[in-house]
Parts: C-alpha cells; structure tokens; sequence
C-alpha cells in the first residue's frame, strides 16, 4: 500500500508540474462536446507519463484514463491528467491531476496534485488522508444547514428537471454552495473540511474516485444513488450525506 500510494504521489505531482510548465509555454485546445469542454496537449502528455511509468512499475495492473489509455488488469488505475482543464486554460487556479487505484472491493488509494496551491493529497484504505504529509483532522458528523456544499450542474442540463430538481432541492438545505470546476480538487478540500459535502450528477470514474478515496480515508462517506435517470454522487459526513440523499430522493 505505501509503495502504491508512494507512486501515485509521484505520478500525479510530476504530471501537475508538467501541464503546468506546457501551460507557460503555449497550448493548442480542442474543444470536444461544447465550448466549456476543452482537451489540451497538456492533458494527452500528462496522461502519458502517466501511463508509461504504470506500464513500467505495474505492468500488470489495468489502466482507464480520461483521454484514452485503457488496458485490462486485476486493479485498475483511473487516470485524470488535468481535471479542470477548462480552468487549467482559463488562468483560474482550480485543477489538479489525479489518479485512483481500484480493485473488486473499490478505491484502493486516491492522489491529487493541485499544482497552484502546490498540495499533494494521499489517502486510502490503510492510510489516513494527508495533504503535503500532514493528516488532515477527521471528519465529523455536522448538519447539512451549517455547511458549504459544492456542486456542478452544466447550462445544457438546466431543462432536464431529473437533474436540475433534485440538485436544486439539495443545494437548498445548505448554508451556501461552491462550484469550483474541478471534482477532485472539490472532494480534497472536503476531505480537508474545507467544503462541508459534495453532490453531482453522472460522475465519471476520474472524476469520482480519487477524492472518493480521500473522503473515506478521512473518516468521511460516500453514496452513489440511481434517481430520475441520473446516477447522483455524494460525498461528506455522514450525517450530511444521509441528508442529501433524502433531499435529492423528496
């Protein structure tokens, strides 16, 4: 587990700095599904590296990264080269790179590098989260209404009320809300009681579960639900999920 978790601090922080350098020095961008959903050089040469030292040092585990790289395995790393890429190239701090490590029983570990703040997450099933080495304090059970939720809901799913009402309805038991454009960099920051929870809709895997695994490892939970055709993601303390979940199931 530490050489794992070892590693995946090594990859996600060497795949941090070098978007960041490839940043500086000019990108080119392609836009995928829509103006806001943006892939850079960046993004493919992180996953790269990424990929090449795993193929390396654990040959025979599987991949599954966002731009590409796939590969079966017993356990499988999920790969996020530059999560908030549409910030990454809008100058606005909130990206990072993460990676998850997963098998049969789900997250094994989860890394995140948010390179402007230059803090590296660790946590897992046999280790506590850390950012930068420092354990991060527990996660305590605290009342949706006294918290900050963080969330994501795209301007093209605001007419599809399976997404919007149920969000809208959970969003609304919270002291105040938060979209930072980057899931991991999110989920770190609730691990760190920095954001009190966390909920969204049809979450990715890269997405998902690298911070999954810091929450969990900082005593905190996590839910994923089916509901009016979306498959809604929570994360916090317990006692906030359990509250979520009712308000996006009302």
């Amino acid at each position: 587990m530490t050489d794992d978790l070892d590693l995946a601090g090594d990859l996600v922080r060497e795949a941090g700095l070098l978007a960041a350098r490839m940043l500086h020095d000019g990108l080119d961008t392609v836009h995928k599904t829509s103006v806001s959903d943006v892939v850079s050089a960046a993004d493919h040469a992180a996953e790269d590296l990424i990929v090449a030292r795993l193929r390396q040092q654990r040959p025979d585990d599987g991949l599954v990264g966002e731009e590409g790289a796939a590969h079966p395995g017993e356990r499988t790393w999920f790969i996020d080269p530059v999560d908030g890429t549409y910030n990454f190239l809008s100058g606005l701090p909130y990206w990072c790179s993460a990676v998850a490590l997963a098998d049969a029983d789900g997250p094994i570990l989860g890394a995140v590098y948010h390179a402007f703040a230059d803090e590296l997450w660790l946590g897992g099933r046999d280790h506590p989260t850390t950012c930068n080495g420092v354990e991060v304090v527990q996660i305590v059970d605290t009342p949706l209404a006294q918290l900050s939720v963080a969330c994501y809901l795209h301007p093209a799913t605001l007419p599809d009320a399976g997404a919007r009402e149920p969000l809208l309805n959970a969003m609304s038991g919270a002291a105040t809300v938060r979209m930072l454009g980057s899931g991991s960099v999110e989920l770190a920051a609730v691990a760190a009681g920095r954001l009190g929870a966390w909920v969204q809709h049809d979450s990715l895997d890269w997405d998902w579960l690298p911070g999954l695994a810091l929450v969990r490892a900082a005593g905190g939970a996590t839910e994923v639900l089916e509901h009016r055709g979306h498959r809604w993601h929570i994360a916090g303390n317990r006692q906030a999920v359990g509250e979520i979940r009712a308000r996006l199931l009302a």
